[in-house]
C-alpha cells in the first residue's frame, strides 16, 4: 500500500506540474492584477508546495517506517484536496462559459487547461489521499 501511494502521489504530482506550467505559461500570474484569473497565486503555489512537501514527508515516512510520518503526510495531503478542490470549484465556471478560449489577456489563463489533465489530476489525488489513509491505518501492511 505504502509504494502504491508513492507512484499514485508522484503521477498526480506530474500532471499537476502540467497544469501548473500550464496556467503559468498562459499568463496565470500576469492576470493576477487585472483579476482576470479565478486563481489567486497564493491557492495555485499554497497546493503546489504543500503537495511537493506532503510528498517529502512521504518518502521520509517511507525510509523510516515511523507511523506518525503517515499520519502527517495524510493531514497535509488533506488540506492539498482541500486547496485542489476549491481551485476546481473555481475553475468549474471559467471552463462552462460558452465563449472559446482565446490566446489574449482577457481570458482567464485556467480557461486553457486540458480537461482530460484536470479529471486524471483531481482522481488520482483522491486515490492517493485514500491509499495514504489505508497505509496510515496499517491496512496492506509496511
Amino acid at each position: 500500500m505504502d509504494i502504491a501511494a508513492l507512484v499514485a502521489w508522484v503521477v498526480t504530482a506530474l500532471g499537476g506540474f502540467v497544469l501548473l506550467a500550464r496556467w503559468i505559461s498562459r499568463g496565470g500570474l500576469r492576470q493576477q492584477q487585472t483579476k482576470t484569473t479565478r486563481f489567486p497565486a497564493p491557492l495555485v503555489f499554497g497546493h503546489f508546495l504543500l503537495a511537493a512537501a506532503g510528498l517529502v514527508v512521504w518518502i521520509v515516512y517511507l525510509a523510516a517506517d515511523r507511523v506518525g510520518l503517515a499520519w502527517a503526510a495524510f493531514g497535509v495531503l488533506v488540506a492539498v484536496a482541500l486547496l485542489g478542490f476549491t481551485m476546481f470549484a473555481r475553475w468549474l465556471p471559467v471552463y462552462r462559459t460558452a465563449t472559446p478560449a482565446t490566446g489574449d489577456d482577457a481570458t482567464p489563463a485556467e480557461r486553457h487547461l486540458p480537461v482530460p489533465v484536470v479529471a486524471a489530476h483531481g482522481l488520482l489525488g483522491a486515490a492517493t489521499l485514500v491509499l495514504v489513509l489505508l497505509a496510515a491505518l496499517g491496512v496492506g501492511g509496511s
